[in-house]
């Protein structure tokens, strides 16, 4: 009944367990503020309480009154104690009771105090509503006026790009005369000896160009102004060289035409021989005929003066012998004045053939002059030929070596020009464009918390330059992949800074055309070119996007994204070729068939909505060319890769507001970044171990950032202010690829028999 105190209160709902009749079997009581209470250390059950109310006295002798009253007193002191304990307990109810009587006050008055606090912020968030509704609707009037002043401002721009083109067809037009004006000032003579003097000069160029190499950046400038020549006189040459084809071809028609003249006048002579041998007949017929005719007059004269002697004959017979003497001489003087037309038309006859055969000989001798003519213009065109190619040798050796020279990695900056949906606070202008001498089209300078950063590289565009003038710069690259080397060209930048805008442009839109589309023209208008150089290529096309880190094939016909893990497996080889297996490699044969295949690609390309970007590219897009060239004089043969990639934009997670999906997107674009960053930071230290295998993005480009491609960044920047930070970081990424070197690029070239022979043409 009685057990060891537990050292604390008793709690309350065994208090009311106790009240309400409940099954809690101890009620513990613990010690108290009365220090001399007998009941400190006592505790009491239910039972015990009802067991000692209902107990019964009982003694061992009913008549022993000290037995009885020793009992009462102990029952009395164990009713005392328990009154006691129930007094503590009350004591101890009323002070908890009292104590949470405060505690319900101080929750009122905190109740009342974030009452009168949730009004005051209601008030607020009321104040704060009706200003944004006010700000909304002057938000909406000015979005109203700025349409309106949109529409007007695309009016007048489309009048502008209207007399643009009037202008740029006017020019076109004067330059297509003035050049067809200097076409016509110049012989062929003076051609071949300018080229002459223009080989000389480059090939002393070259020699030059290295022992000079100390003083690239300023002949730098001279051999672009070269080669711009070079071009120059390459497009007259050829224009020459098909003047002179042209000229070949009429010589060969007006021969061919001189020929079917001379055998028409041959056959003209023998059908005139043959008309005077007829005529010949005839005359030798009518004089012969003549002949008897005069035999028979001589006869009849006889006879007649046989019948004159003759004077028994009848008259009869004499005026019929004198009839048929008359007759005989009438047509003997017909006779004789046919002999006259046909000695006339012989005499006609004859003064033709002599004509003809003097025509005939001045034709033959035409012919032998134009035969000797047109020798000497197919030796003139085979020297022009040899000497267009050698010069063509010349001008890839320069192209490579100027290029090599430059730095294997190469970097140019494009800020993009400010937008509608930039800050519209712009009386600080971020980005600036130095313009010294040294700096102008190299520099830009980036202020940020009001620091100036300043920045060089290869070349900067400012956002007023077009995409043709960015392809301007690139083409050079482009031309390699061509001549046999291995090219990467990708954009880098934040989202939102135009990096799909470089690389493909704008749809349907053709003097907005990317990187890509205008690569892939210039590459087939070449093709073309050097047909006539008896080059024949072969083209193959293959388009896959990392997303996720995970390749996905772009050209597929079955996609399955959920197989597509480990699918596609990245190789190199000894050569430093790369290999995706199972890619879809597709031939191609005109840039027609390739665009055909860049709008599939983009439509199955992973694209997304964020707060920095409308249309954000989710992967990094990579489009491949693979081209195999073959001389079919030299037996040369090349094989060059073009790589063009547009990669994802960086983004911070705090200005993108990216959630779910796109949250993930963000997370493995940055991390592929960041790889990407790592293995430039070790290029550029010269580590001894660069880690490519760490993401898929990094070990795809292992070749074209470690080995030996000629490779191209084009860094893209956005000028709000907004993304200076971002600016910021990109900027300073770019110069860090702009400190790196790689490996000399290496011309992938070979040569196979030809005509049992081996060329090294």
């Amino acid at each position: 009944m009685v057990g060891a105190a537990n050292g604390g209160r008793i709690p309350p709902r065994q208090i009311f367990s106790v009240v309400n009749g409940g099954q809690d079997p101890v009620i513990r009581v613990g010690p108290t503020s009365n220090a001399g209470s007998d009941c400190g250390a006592i505790e009491f059950t239910r039972e015990d309480v009802e067991s000692l109310l209902h107990e019964k006295i009982r003694t061992k002798n009913k008549f022993s009154l000290k037995e009885k009253c020793d009992s009462m007193m102990e029952y009395i002191k164990r009713l005392r104690i328990c009154i006691k304990w129930f007094q503590e307990l009350e004591e101890n109810l009323l002070l908890e009771q009292e104590k949470n009587g405060k505690m319900l006050e101080s929750a009122i008055n905190r109740c009342n105090d974030m009452e009168l606090l949730m009004s005051e912020k209601e008030e607020e968030l009321n104040s704060v509503i009706m200003e944004l509704r006010r700000n909304y609707t002057a938000l909406q009037e000015k979005f109203a006026k700025e349409e309106s002043d949109k529409s007007v401002a695309m009016e007048t721009l489309t009048k502008e790009k209207e007399a643009r083109l009037y202008a740029e067809r006017s020019q076109t037009s004067i330059k297509e005369e003035l050049e067809r004006a200097q076409r016509e000032s110049k012989s062929a003579n003076q051609k071949i000896l300018s080229l002459n003097d223009m080989y000389k000069r480059l090939q002393e160029y070259n020699t030059s160009l290295q022992q000079y190499n100390s003083k690239l950046q300023s002949e730098l400038n001279q051999t672009n102004e070269i080669l711009k020549n070079v071009e120059k006189e390459k497009v007259a040459m050829l224009e020459n060289v098909s003047n002179l084809r042209g000229h070949c071809t009429s010589l060969q028609d007006q021969l061919n035409a001189t020929k079917a003249n001379t055998n028409e006048t041959l056959k003209q002579k023998e059908d005139l021989a043959s008309e005077v041998g007829r005529l010949r007949l005839d005359l030798q017929q009518v004089r012969d005929d003549r002949d008897r005719q005069l035999s028979k007059v001589e006869d009849l004269s006889k006879e007649v003066s046989k019948y004159k002697e003759w004077s028994g004959k009848s008259s009869d017979e004499i005026e019929n012998l004198t009839s048929s003497l008359l007759s005989s001489q009438a047509i003997c003087s017909s006779q004789s004045d046919q002999i006259k037309k046909l000695q006339q038309k012989l005499t006609a006859a004859e003064s033709k053939l002599e004509m003809s055969d003097v025509s005939a000989f001045e034709i033959r001798t035409g012919y032998e002059e134009q035969k000797k003519i047109n020798s000497d213009l197919q030796l003139r065109l085979a020297e022009a030929e040899l000497k267009h190619y050698e010069g063509e040798l010349l001008r890839k050796k320069l192209h490579n070596t100027i290029l090599e020279l430059k730095g294997n990695i190469r970097v140019f900056c494009r800020v993009r020009p400010l937008l509608c949906d930039d800050d519209g606070d712009n009386e600080t202008k971020t980005v600036s464009f130095p313009t010294t001498t040294e700096g102008l089209g190299r520099g830009v300078e980036l202020l940020q918390n009001g620091k100036k950063h300043s920045f060089s590289f290869d070349n900067v565009f400012v956002p007023e330059s077009t995409q043709e003038e960015v392809f301007e710069e690139v083409s050079q690259l482009v031309q390699s992949a061509l001549d046999g080397y291995k090219v990467c060209i990708f954009a880098y930048g934040q989202t939102g800074s135009g990096k799909t805008h470089t690389m493909m442009g704008t749809p349907g839109n053709h003097d907005e055309k990317g990187l890509i589309p205008r690569s892939l023209e210039q590459i087939f208008e070449s093709r073309e070119t050097l047909q006539n150089q008896e080059w024949k290529y072969e083209m193959q096309v293959s388009m896959l996007e990392i997303y996720n880190d995970t390749i996905r094939d772009l050209l597929s016909t079955n996609r399955n994204c959920s197989n597509e893990s480990g699918k596609y497996a990245i190789k190199h080889d000894p050569n430093g070729n790369t290999h995706v297996s199972d890619l879809t490699i597709v031939d191609v044969r005109s840039s027609r068939e390739v665009s055909f295949l860049l709008n599939r690609a983009a439509q199955a390309r992973s694209v997304g909505k964020t707060q920095m970007n409308e249309q954000s590219s989710r992967s990094h897009f990579v489009f491949t060319l693979r081209i195999s060239g073959v001389n079919e004089n030299t037996g040369q043969q090349v094989k060059g890769v073009l790589n063009l990639i547009d990669l994802a934009g960086s983004e911070r997670l705090s200005k993108s507001e990216s959630t779910g999906v796109r949250l993930t997107e963000t997370q493995y674009i940055n991390k592929s970044l960041s790889c990407l960053s790592t293995v430039i930071f070790a290029l550029a230290k010269k580590e001894e171990h660069v880690p490519f295998r760490n993401s898929k993005l990094t070990y795809l480009l292992q070749p074209c950032l470690g080995g030996d491609s000629k490779t191209l960044m084009v860094v893209n920047v956005s000028p709000a202010a907004s993304s200076a930070n971002e600016s910021l970081c990109s900027l300073r990424f770019a110069a860090r690829v702009n400190a790196c070197e790689i490996g000399t690029p290496r011309r992938q070239t070979s040569f196979r028999q030809v005509d049992g022979r081996l060329s090294y043409g």
